[in-house]
């Protein structure tokens, strides 16, 4: 098995290679998508963009191209992926086998699986009729929230670990922990069903420089799910 710093075994014989990951090397992939975001903010060739959708598909396009040239050469990177409990849900991006079957903790994951399902999440949410300003954690008019679609299932069911990208595109990382904080107490004071003070998203890491933050949060689950842990990944765009 491996060690914790997340690099492969590999076992080979049959049509395919198979790499044997411990779970802890779920968060060293998260910390390599952290690394990558203000690489690909900065790069030149990057058009500018505000949209949510657009932005998604060039981090993803950019992650594919620097996965190539790392340890993790063997992950892919796809969007618009459909969940794989819930019919009808879409994931924003997820990192899957490239060419290969991917071993965690005694779970096979071929290509077609996704390793860890990642939200990507406009800060401010965008202007419109049925959009909500906390819609990074809920929304009131459809099931678009954030951390809620993980909280009611609705996104990896069948994982213990997510992930969940910030584009800020107004202010900075500390102001939006603030707030992230504040519709937290808000939700719990208004008694909104699941929603307790432990869904708070707490930062871990701020490199001011980078304008890069690491939060993370945990959250209970509706359905008879057990808990999932967040890493949110926040970069500010400005």
């Amino acid at each position: 098995m491996l060690a914790d710093d997340g690099s492969p075994q590999i076992q080979s014989g049959s049509i395919t290679k198979s790499f044997f990951l411990e779970s802890a090397s779920l968060f060293k992939l998260i910390e390599f998508i952290a690394g990558e975001l203000p690489r690909w903010r900065d790069r030149s060739e990057r058009k500018p963009a505000t949209s949510e959708t657009v932005l998604t598909s060039n981090f993803c396009a950019h992650m594919n191209s620097a996965s190539r040239n790392s340890k993790w050469d063997y992950i892919q990177f796809r969007t618009e992926e459909p969940d794989d409990v819930t019919a009808g849900r879409k994931i924003d991006l997820v990192p899957a086998p490239s060419g290969c079957v991917v071993w965690i903790d005694g779970r096979k994951h071929y290509d077609f699986d996704p390793l860890l399902p990642i939200e990507c999440k406009r800060l401010p949410t965008p202007s419109g009729t049925y959009r909500d300003k906390m819609e990074y954690l809920r929304s009131r008019h459809y099931s678009t929230g954030g951390v809620a679609r993980f909280k009611e299932g609705h996104h990896g069911a069948s994982h213990k670990l997510g992930a969940m990208i910030g584009f800020i595109q107004d202010e900075a990382i500390l102001p939006w922990e603030k707030k992230l904080s504040h519709w937290t107490n808000i939700l719990v004071r208004a008694k909104k069903p699941g929603w307790r003070g432990a869904d708070r998203i707490i930062l871990s890491k701020h490199d001011t420089a980078l304008k890069l933050g690491l939060l993370q949060s945990c959250h209970s689950r509706t359905g008879g799910l057990g808990s999932i842990e967040l890493r949110h990944l926040w970069i500010e765009m400005h």
